[in-house]
């Protein structure tokens, strides 16, 4: 009788049981209902309560650290073969798809905001719907004092350039047997996105100090700023993890985890952050610049 534990014959690796899909779900539900009792009250929690959202964002990094380090061990056990390599791959690509139509819908909506802002003037003339259609009768709508884009903005559109530019470096120094040069490159790629989520959050603040989309004379255009904050904030977002994304890869690196021959997890962080600086360029593009 065949040993039923024997290695199995075949390219292909069946991924051992994982609680983590079910565990990271569950903490994104916690960090993002966390996110609405902060800022609106739910459940009987006020406005401004904010542990449960420190709670579900500490299950989701702990989720990505203990299934990131299980993929890791499949690395390192021989599991991930040139067939699965192949399937990592399209895994990578079809998840970025389905970011890039994430962006696409918040895009969608600024468009419709910014190209056919007049149409909301023409509403009936009930309750304070006048007020909301006179709000919106200009572009920017009355109250929405837009930021400059050729000072924060701009800089984080050199900063992100940037960071593409040294982690492509960095892939082709791995790849060519360079270790110090990736190394060197991923480090700065790694403290370009510190950077960035560091000058937008100093954007945000200057936002929300001077009033900027939610004053009193905007009272009737909140949308604007509603949209703003989605979009970039959802962005920035995706910086972090990138940076994390990266920070790991940088670890692995250090440790003497990646080869020329064998470093998907590096390019697969490129092809992330690669997306988030296109998606960034259209952010500045469009949001701050064409229709700002």
């Amino acid at each position: 009788m065949a040993d039923a534990h024997a290695k199995p014959q075949h390219d292909y690796h069946l991924v051992d049981p994982s609680p983590w899909p079910l565990v990271g779900s569950f903490s994104a539900c916690v960090m993002f209902v966390g996110a609405v009792v902060w800022m609106k009250g739910l459940f009987g929690l006020e406005a401004g309560t904010k542990w449960l959202f420190f709670v579900g964002l500490a299950g989701v990094l702990f989720t990505m650290f203990s299934w990131w380090s299980d993929v890791v061990k499949e690395s390192r056990k021989g599991d991930h073969t040139p067939v699965v390599g192949i399937g990592l791959r399209y895994g990578m690509v079809l998840f970025i798809a389905s970011e890039v139509m994430f962006f696409v819908s918040f895009f969608w909506m600024f468009f419709d905001m910014a190209i056919f802002n007049e149409s909301r003037a023409i509403i009936p003339e009930i309750g304070n719907w006048m007020d909301t259609a006179a709000a919106w009768k200009t572009w920017p709508p009355t109250g929405v004092e837009l930021l400059d884009p050729w000072t924060l903005p701009l800089m984080n559109t050199v900063i992100l350039l940037l960071s593409g530019t040294t982690l492509t470096w960095a892939h082709h120094a791995i790849v060519a047997g360079d270790r110090k040069g990736a190394k060197l490159g991923l480090l700065i790629t790694v403290l370009l996105g510190v950077l960035f989520t560091a000058v937008q959050a100093y954007e945000y603040y200057h936002i929300l100090h001077a009033h900027l989309f939610f004053s009193e004379e905007a009272a009737q255009a909140k949308l604007y700023g509603s949209i703003f904050f989605m979009t970039t904030g959802f962005h920035g977002f995706h910086v972090l993890i990138g940076t994390i994304f990266l920070a790991v890869c940088l670890m692995r690196m250090y440790a003497g985890q990646m080869s020329p021959q064998k470093h998907f997890g590096l390019e697969a962080a490129a092809w992330y952050w690669h997306f988030v600086d296109v998606v960034w360029l259209f952010l500045f593009v469009f949001m701050y610049v064409v229709f700002g």
